[in-house]
């Protein structure tokens, strides 16, 4: 056999073993669950409005929706504290850190907090949440940032627990 000969087979053999190892350590970790959507009216700012529809991921006092321009462009004018959390999909270290997310919303006591989980980078973003990202300098996905008073105060791609969330929500409060 030639050096070539020998180096494609070398080659396939480093592919087929890479992609097998892949394989196995992806069928080999727990599925996680992502927590179901809850339809409900409008009630940013206070009103009532029927006819708009949110899909809310967590929260009672403070709620996390499901990204839609709308509904952020009236968070924006309401003056509350506004967590965007990026999201993708395909991303383990976001299937790991959402649920940390939904808890911290579910503990959240003040009205004055309000989130969005907006996707980034995955096959449900689209052009306004393409916008959002470029606009915050968002690189990440899992990335976290805050905006009160129509400023950016924060921006971390760290990966945080619940504890974290509640205490830099609290804080920026």
């Amino acid at each position: 056999m030639s050096t070539k000969t020998i180096g494609i087979i070398v080659a396939i053999l480093i592919v087929v073993i890479g992609g097998g190892y892949l394989l196995t350590r992806q069928q080999g970790q727990p599925a996680t669950q992502t927590p179901q959507v809850n339809q409900q009216s409008s009630g940013i700012t206070g009103t009532d409005s029927a006819s708009q529809s949110e899909q809310v991921l967590a929260g009672n006092t403070s709620k996390l929706y499901v990204f839609n321009k709308a509904q952020y462009d009236e968070a924006l004018n309401s003056g509350k504290l506004i967590v965007l959390y990026y999201y993708a999909n395909w991303c383990p270290i976001c299937r790991e850190e959402v649920p940390k997310l939904y808890g911290a919303f579910n503990e959240l006591a003040s009205d004055q907090v309000i989130g969005f989980r907006v996707n980034f980078n995955d096959s449900e973003t689209d052009a306004e949440e393409v916008e959002l990202a470029r606009e915050h300098g968002v690189a990440y996905q899992h990335t976290k940032v805050f905006i009160k008073n129509g400023e950016r105060i924060l921006k971390s791609p760290e990966t945080w627990d619940k504890k974290r969330y509640l205490d830099e929500i609290e804080k920026a409060l």
